[in-house]
């Protein structure tokens, strides 16, 4: 698997193309912005996309999904419980920013589903915390987690938000994340990467 990634929006947020190499399908994760350049990303090098993966239903994670699904005809995943946060402009927060946006998933997935798409297998996580429906997305096979707003490089995400709620964030990662091998890549939201293996000895909120 191949990964690129771009930062994009009000508040660097990461979006990442899963490329698998041999059939050049793939994946986004979190298009919080500029869907015409993701796009053009996409043409340029040949891909072909197959869904658009959302950790969560924050503005600056889910804006561009929709555009994006439409110009390439896929459908936009995120967890069932995160339907009322991608729907409401104020737990989605796009109206912190002026916007009174609504977002939509075509596809509602369950904790400890596994999708199959473009060639790769997902495991949803569902690690509510930073919003009701937060989820991770974790290729096994691969050793990669996309962590979304969950888990971040020695911190964790905002509680502050709607449906936010530090205990629950950190019961999430112990339980969830913390259980993965040392060794997974972590592709956080926000800045850079990191391990689970460094998370376990370094997260002060662990």
């Amino acid at each position: 698997m191949e990964m690129k990634h771009y930062c994009v929006g009000q508040v660097a947020t990461n979006c990442y193309f899963a490329i698998n190499e041999e059939t050049k399908e793939m994946l986004v994760i979190d298009p919080g912005d500029s869907a015409q350049m993701l796009a053009e990303k996409i043409k340029k090098e040949g891909l072909k996309p197959k869904a658009v993966l959302l950790t969560h239903g924050h503005f600056d994670h889910a804006m561009a999904a929709e555009e994006l699904a439409e110009l390439f005809g896929i459908p936009v995943y995120a967890h069932e419980a995160e339907k009322d946060t991608l729907e409401d402009s104020g737990k989605n927060v796009s109206i912190m920013v002026g916007r009174r946006d609504s977002y939509h998933a075509d596809v509602y997935v369950r904790d400890g589903e596994i999708l199959e798409l473009a060639g790769m297998e997902l495991k949803v996580l569902h690690t509510p915390g930073h919003t009701a429906g937060g989820c991770c997305y974790y290729l096994e096979k691969e050793k990669v987690l996309f962590s979304g707003d969950t888990l971040f490089c020695q911190s964790v995400g905002r509680t502050d938000f709607p449906g936010g709620s530090m205990s629950k964030l950190v019961r999430s990662i112990k339980e969830k994340l913390m259980a993965l091998p040392d060794e997974v890549r972590v592709y956080p939201g926000h800045m850079g990467l990191t391990t689970i293996g460094t998370e376990r000895a370094r997260n002060p909120y662990l």
